[in-house]
């Protein structure tokens, strides 16, 4: 059965931080569970136009084997009944990059390989869609998932999907393999169903970011390097003020290592808008988890 799955996507590797990742938006349900495919220390997929999924899974499985994306992709091509109305595109760890436009993809259709990326489009407002990809991709600095987003935003500018919008997705892996399926994976965000997709996404970007900040504080910490996790705590707040988990979490682990001052001023704006991070703070020194006393809890929970 023929899905219609028209859209814009990217495929793109970082060689010097040693990523790789797909990134795509669509006027189509759930985008990402059928275009964007990738796997750490194998390579990346984007299946689309009248797309065919197995072009992700069998594409992987032939890069993993030791096939380039090139001759991945020849390889599916090959054995497809409907090639012409195909539009995919496959990189491989190495940077290898191959794409394909089906003859009979909806226009506007088409796409540019570069060094490292490819873009493509099918059934765009303007055929000026993947050109703008690959200038702003080129020219945009920062880590790959912040790159491949700003392709995105660059085709929405230029016009788009002709129907509209609705979800959008960022997969970004490493470029070799960790030895376990769940390790490799350094971004996965999904909007499934939005009005503004990119917006949305933009939004999930800057949380991601917040969170790996939050992330890196707890290691530190682990580490005995408090100041450094403070600094990394302070970040996350920063970029999302409104999760008071993270001020909650900061809070402690400032009180913990004689910050006390700042630490209480947290915990009254974590406690003014939440009780139930109250709760959460009785149940901590049982935990063990925590070098935190009765006494200390119940002097925080005084504020």
């Amino acid at each position: 059965m023929f899905r219609p799955l028209s859209t814009y996507s990217i495929v793109a590797i970082d060689r010097v931080n040693g990523v790789m990742g797909v990134a795509v938006q669509s006027h189509w349900f759930s985008v990402g569970s059928i275009v964007a495919w990738a796997e750490p220390g194998v390579g990346v997929v984007a299946t689309q136009s009248v797309v065919e999924v197995s072009y992700g899974p069998l594409g992987l499985a032939l890069m993993r084997g030791g096939m380039t994306a090139e001759k991945a992709l020849k390889a599916l091509l090959c054995i497809d009944q409907f090639p012409e109305v195909r539009q995919v595109a496959m990189l491989d760890k190495n940077g290898i990059v191959a794409a394909h436009t089906g003859s009979k993809c909806i226009p506007e259709a088409g796409h540019i390989i570069g060094d490292g990326f490819s873009v493509q489009a099918n059934l765009m407002r303007s055929s000026r869609v993947w050109v703008e990809m690959a200038e702003a991709f080129k020219n945009s600095k920062g880590p790959l998932h912040e790159r491949l987003l700003t392709a995105l935003e660059a085709a929405e500018a230029a016009g788009g999907d002709i129907r509209g919008r609705q979800s959008a997705c960022i997969l970004v892996v490493k470029t070799s393999s960790s030895g376990s399926i769940w390790g490799g994976k350094i971004v996965d965000l999904r909007v499934e169903d939005h009005p503004e997709p990119l917006k949305e996404l933009r939004r999930l970007v800057t949380l991601h970011e917040a969170y790996e900040h939050a992330n890196r504080g707890d290691s530190l910490v682990a580490e005995g390097k408090i100041e450094e996790a403070l600094q990394e705590y302070k970040k996350a707040s920063e970029l999302a003020p409104d999760k008071i988990e993270l001020k909650f979490w900061q809070a402690l682990t400032m009180y913990l290592h004689d910050r006390r001052t700042e630490a209480e001023k947290i915990f009254k704006e974590v406690f003014s808008k939440s009780k139930d991070w109250k709760t959460v703070l009785r149940s901590l020194p049982r935990t063990g988890l925590f070098d935190i006393k009765e006494e200390d809890v119940e002097e925080i929970l005084k504020l």
